[in-house]
Order: structure tokens, then sequence, then C-alpha cells
């Protein structure tokens, strides 16, 4: 069947199990990846007027708080070379931005791998390399894999800022928040190759929300919608993989082996969102000459920024962004404000560039 006929044919589903519902569905996309998916092919345009899709806080730039960008800004001023992906360089810390800084001289290197900052330690063995390592489940294995390359190949130049962060702590969080209303969740196919789909387990049986791991075409997206809608409109919540072309029920071993061995769970900070308890990692003991703030501690004091934007807001899905005052206005990918317009994953990017998209499925 081509792949219109198909979409068509779901979406009539909806429609007809949607007509069920006396209060609006709202439906939660975690991943900044399906918030970008779901924009360019125009679902949310065809989706019944009582299902509504809201973003969550699945993209890792978009949560950095601003205290980690001032720790990288000050361990460049000290020297040291600061590799990191590149949406990073725009976040705004309390002062400046890393792309700010680099006009004051600061040493930032874009790298498209945690490998990459490994060649430029090996490259540059007179000066500390400091990566950024920044993401959630699916890029951790990979940063502490170079973590452990270093410690072997006895290269002690290279270091890490760490703030990796964990995805079922952060739903826990929301839907213990009065004012977040979710009904089910879009769950991220990437982070769930990784944990395995067994990890969101506790979504249906403690909080009695439906989840479904969904893959990235939008015919994945609108069958996992119809099995979410499904399942609010009968009350049946369940955990179900729409992606097990990719995802397995416990993940991959290695990679979760990889991750245990350098890392353990942390309080961290989501930015706009606030602490929340074992939601992070952080570099484990006996590899502490690998971890920047243990090397060099840091005692910054900077207050946060006071700005109109509600990125918080938007990333727990109490908003969307146009809802935001700064919106469109003062706050542009050119002229970002808050980091959910600074990554091109982040909601008010994809809202600001697809929002009036044509569709296309």
């Amino acid at each position: 069947m081509p792949e219109h006929e198909a979409a068509a044919k779901i979406l009539t589903e909806i429609s007809g199990l949607a007509k069920n519902s006396s209060e609006p569905i709202r439906l939660m996309e975690v991943c900044g990846t399906h918030t970008v998916a779901i924009f360019r092919s125009g679902i949310r345009q065809l989706l019944p007027e009582n299902i509504r899709l809201v973003s969550g806080p699945g993209c890792p730039v978009c949560v950095t708080p601003e205290s980690y960008i001032d720790k990288a800004v000050a361990y460049g001023k000290q020297g040291a070379i600061i590799a990191t992906f590149g949406d990073m360089l725009k976040v705004p810390g309390s002062a400046k931005s890393l792309g700010e800084a680099e006009g004051e001289g600061i040493d930032a290197r874009i790298v498209y791998s945690p490998l990459d900052a490994l060649r430029l330690a090996e490259e540059n063995s007179e000066r500390r390399v400091i990566f950024l390592s920044v993401g959630f489940e699916t890029t951790t294995p990979t940063t502490a894999a170079t973590l452990l390359a270093a410690k072997a190949r006895g290269i002690k130049n290279l270091l890490f800022l760490a703030a990796p962060k964990l995805v079922p702590p952060v739903l826990k969080m929301l839907l213990s928040d009065r004012s977040v209303k979710v009904d089910g969740f879009l769950l991220p196919g990437h982070v769930a190759m990784i944990t395995g789909s067994r990890a969101f387990e506790f979504l249906p049986e403690a909080y009695h929300v439906p989840a479904v791991v969904t893959g990235f075409s939008p015919l994945s997206i609108l069958r996992s919608i119809l099995c979410l809608t499904r399942q609010i409109t009968t009350d049946a919540p369940t955990l179900a993989n729409e992606y097990k072309e990719a995802v397995s029920d416990w993940g991959n071993a290695t990679a979760q082996e990889q991750t245990d061995k350098v890392y353990e769970p942390c309080d961290a900070e989501w930015r706009g969102i606030g602490f929340i308890p074992s939601s992070g990692l952080k570099i484990r003991d006996e590899f502490a000459e690998f971890d920047i703030e243990k090397v060099s501690p840091l005692a910054l004091a900077a207050p946060p920024r006071k700005t109109a934007c509600r990125c918080g807001d938007v990333l727990k899905g109490v908003i969307d962004p146009p809802s935001c005052p700064l919106f469109g206005k003062v706050c542009s990918p050119w002229s970002a404000v808050g980091p959910c317009m600074v990554s091109a994953e982040g909601v008010c990017a994809a809202w600001y560039k697809y929002g009036n998209s044509p569709i296309r499925i």
C-alpha cells in the first residue's frame, strides 16, 4: 500500500476513536527528533481537533543549564581547548554563550563524536582538551567508551565536563507536576535502543499512563498515535513497542555496561525545570582524573539571567512556543534567548521553521 494511503487509513482510525473521548487527548513526544519529524510531515494539522501533540524535554541542548555553560566558558578562559557539538556553542550562559566567548580568545572546537576529542588531545598533548559531555542514554555509551580508550592509551590531557541525563526520571517528574497534563507518551526510539523498552514499564504500571516506543518515520509516528488513542479511549494503558526493528525489551547490554562502568547516577539540574533526583550521571571516583570538576574545581556564583523566556514551560508541555512573549520577536534562531530556539531539534526552533509548513505525508 502506498504511504499516503496507509497514512489516510491510520488517520481515519484515529478520528473514529477520538470521537469516543469527551475530553481533549494530550500526547507528548519526548524526543526532539520526533518533534522535528512531526513538524516536517505536518502530522499536527492532520489529527482530529481533540488530539493535541505537545513536546517534552527530550533535547539535551535545551535542558543544559546556564551554570554548565558558565563552567565551560571559565575552563576555556584557563586555556583549555573546549571540544563540543556545534549547537552547544550557541546556548546562552548567565553572561554569554561559548560562541560569544570565542571572541574573547576561548578556543572552542566543534566535534562530531567524542572520539574527535580524543584525537584533539593526542594532537595537542601540551594542552588540556575538555569534552562537553551532554546527552541522554543514546550518546553516553560512546562518551564512556572514549574515556576508557583514553585511559587505556595513557592520554592524560583529555578531560570531561560531564552532564549526561536520563529520560525515565524526568517523565516521573512530569507526571507528578500538577501543571502538566499528559495522557500518553511517544517514547524516544533512540533512547529505548539502549535502555530497552522495559525501562518505561513504570508509566502504565505506576502512573496508569499509556506509552509507545516510537520510530521516526511519519507512518511509525501515526501508528504510535493510533496505539495511544486506542489505549486512552478504552482505558487500557500499557507499554507498546512500535519500533521493534530497532528496540528490544532489554536494550543494548554492551552499551549499558560501558555507561555503568564509567558513570553513576546523581541529582541533576534541567534548565527551566529544576533539579530532578537521580536524573543525571557523574563520573565515578575511580575515573576522577578525567573529571575536570574534580581535577580543577570551580567556584562560580553567577546568578541566572532574568528574561521572559518560558523554555521551561515549553519543555514541560504546559505552553506551546508561540505563547512565550519572546517567540518570533526578540527570540529567533538567529538571536536565540532560550535554548529551545538554539538547537536544531529544539521545539521553539521547530515551531519557528515548520509551524505553517504544508502537509508532506
